[in-house]
């Protein structure tokens, strides 16, 4: 087990490279100019002296290649450099915005594994009734409805009926728990919807194939209890893909609820990934790219390891 994971830590070195040079390079075929939105975005009449200052100021008179490398020892030391827009360290720009994806993340999966796992086994077991018609209709109803549009209906419902608005500045959980919640429990749910249905739907055509396999009729024909059955020897190698798709779905989430996070005013990773790219910021761009990339190889790492403890069969050499 150590040498596996000697050996995926050591994959992460390649792996990073390889996206730090595809997405520095990308970045600079991409037609915009930051200098030029920064100081005539807004119609200003800045000479071109000061334009080619401010280049210089930021390094990006500089060939790519010194840009690349300069880029590259501020990687190597973590130092992710300063924003081309705001002045700011890249480090308090994504620090103080990480907070709220990775909470609205752990909670919406939190919420769709508690609802996904038992609705998905009961729609196998139950096949063809009418419990497994109705679960069916919720997961299709899950994968048909966007989330931003779930969000929209929520907080209408809630001014609507309640006349109660979620608070709009983030208070971090350790502060006051119970206004923390108040405003990241309903995107979390949205997205949860959305997320228990695909997990379920998994967890459903899994568990139907694993029931039909061998050594489960082997075991009722022993007389094992059909709880344990299910329990012991199908839900074990039946999760194991519902496991790899709510990995990659918590991966997804911590960049990519744009939408959500606009529909409820959430200052998340996936509101600063716009803002960066309507502003050709190279430098945070860059810097986001690489923390959701490192999230997902995390992220995989982690499923992985997990493949051993639910199926003993399994072991890494």
């Amino acid at each position: 087990m150590l040498k596996y994971l000697a050996n995926r830590l050591l994959l992460l070195i390649p792996t990073l490279l390889g996206v730090a040079v595809i997405t520095f390079f990308m970045l600079r075929v991409i037609p915009g100019d930051i200098v030029e939105v920064k100081l005539r975005g807004d119609g200003g009449n800045v000479s071109q002296e000061t334009i080619e200052f401010e280049r210089a100021r930021l390094g990006l008179n500089k060939p790519l290649i010194f840009q690349f490398a300069d880029w590259m020892k501020g990687l190597a030391t973590f130092d992710l450099g300063t924003s081309m827009w705001t002045g700011r360290p890249v480090k308090e720009e994504i620090a103080i915005r990480l907070e709220l994806s990775v909470q609205v993340a752990i909670m919406a999966s939190f919420f769709a594994v508690c609802i996904a796992i038992p609705l998905g086994t009961i729609s196998a077991l139950f096949r063809g009734t009418l419990i497994d018609y109705a679960v069916r209709i919720v997961t299709i109803g899950g994968l048909a409805v966007p989330s931003f549009w779930l969000g929209m209906l929520i907080i209408l419902s809630l001014l609507y009926f309640f006349n109660w608005l979620p608070p709009i500045t983030f208070t971090p959980i350790y502060e006051d728990p119970l206004r923390n919640l108040s405003q990241l429990i309903w995107p979390a749910m949205a997205v949860g919807y959305r997320y228990s249905a695909v997990v379920a739907r998994m967890v459903r055509s899994s568990l139907l194939e694993v029931m039909r396999e061998d050594y489960i009729r082997t075991a009722r024909a022993k007389g094992v209890y059909e709880r344990l059955v299910v329990v012991r020897h199908a839900m074990r190698n039946a999760l194991l893909p519902a496991i790899t798709l709510i990995g990659l779905e918590f991966a997804f989430l911590i960049g990519g609820l744009v939408v959500t996070e606009q529909v409820f005013n959430l200052n998340g990773i996936g509101r600063l990934f716009v803002q960066t790219v309507s502003r050709n910021d190279f430098t945070l761009i860059q810097a986001l790219v690489m923390l959701v990339a490192c999230t997902f190889f995390v992220v995989n790492l982690v499923v992985d390891l997990l493949y051993a403890l639910f199926d003993p069969r399994i072991r890494y050499r």
